[in-house]
């Protein structure tokens, strides 16, 4: 499996130094790493020069691929890397992010081994914040549904992304501020026909102090607005009435306590049904 890990920055010198540093120290040999980063005026262009030379020196298989110049924003930025790609997948690593360990592209490709036809695997990100440090486990379901995306996402980092589906589904909106990652998997997995699979691996630790993260409203605004333009009115209409209900459900499914409502619900039915309460 050859990999290529985007990397876009602007203006985070010390971020980006962190990133390059965890993608070069991967033992794992098929690299691509293409970094686009958009005219920063911080040293970022000098960091990614030092780090083409370390890799070099070293005799590091890695590929780099980079370039400097304006863009319209996140997702004009990540659509220039993956134009310029190679790999069979592509992973979105942005500055300030980075890799778990020096191993889990290797761990993450003998995972692709055991079914070389999923589009998307995806593993768990660590994420970090100036208050919080924890594993983000939400991803972890047997099957990516239209319930786990009418209030979260499938997470962007730990995913690896078969690079045709840009081809199939099209590139990101670039309209958008927050979202389009939301709603490229949106339309190619939950409405098209893309497979994913589930890595119990931790693949990357994710910096919370980014705008998808600090600007919710933002999100809101664009995932409602992306609801609405991709869902037919009746199938949002339920979900909008019983989308908190089934995530209840959900919760006591987990905590196997589905059992003692299902006792509950019984109980209620035959009263209803032998005219004690009614319906």
């Amino acid at each position: 499996m050859k990999l290529s890990i985007i990397t876009i920055n602007y203006n985070n010198v010390e971020g980006l130094r962190k990133t390059l540093a965890s993608v070069g120290s991967q033992t794992y040999g098929d690299i691509e790493h293409i970094v686009v980063d958009a005219a920063s005026t911080d040293g970022s262009v000098d960091v990614i020069k030092e780090y083409e030379q370390e890799l070099q020196s070293k005799q590091s298989p890695i590929r780099l691929l980079w370039i400097s110049e304006p863009d319209k924003g996140i997702y004009s930025g990540m659509n220039k890397g993956i134009c310029r790609a190679t790999g069979d997948y592509c992973q979105f690593l942005n500055s300030g992010d980075t890799l778990a360990s020096a191993d889990v592209t290797a761990k993450m490709a003998a995972e692709w081994e055991k079914d070389k036809t999923t589009d998307v695997l995806y593993g768990d990100m660590l994420k970090t914040g100036t208050k919080s440090r924890h594993v983000d486990r939400s991803n972890r379901v047997e099957t990516v549904t239209l319930n786990m995306f009418y209030r979260g996402c499938l997470n962007h980092s730990p995913a690896y992304i078969r690079r045709s589906l840009f081809e199939d589904y099209g590139l990101y909106d670039e309209t958008l501020k927050i979202c389009s990652d939301w709603k490229f998997y949106m339309q190619s997995i939950v409405l098209g026909k893309a497979t994913t699979r589930h890595a119990d691996i931790v693949v990357t630790h994710f910096d919370m102090n980014g705008i998808s993260e600090t600007r919710k409203d933002i999100l809101n605004d664009e995932r409602n607005r992306l609801l609405k333009e991709l869902v037919p009115n009746g199938i949002l209409a339920d979900y909008d009435k019983y989308h908190f209900a089934m995530s209840e459900y959900n919760r006591l499914r987990r905590h196997h306590l589905w059992g003692l409502v299902w006792f509950v619900e019984r109980v209620l039915f035959k009263l209803e049904k032998w005219g004690v309460i009614r319906g």
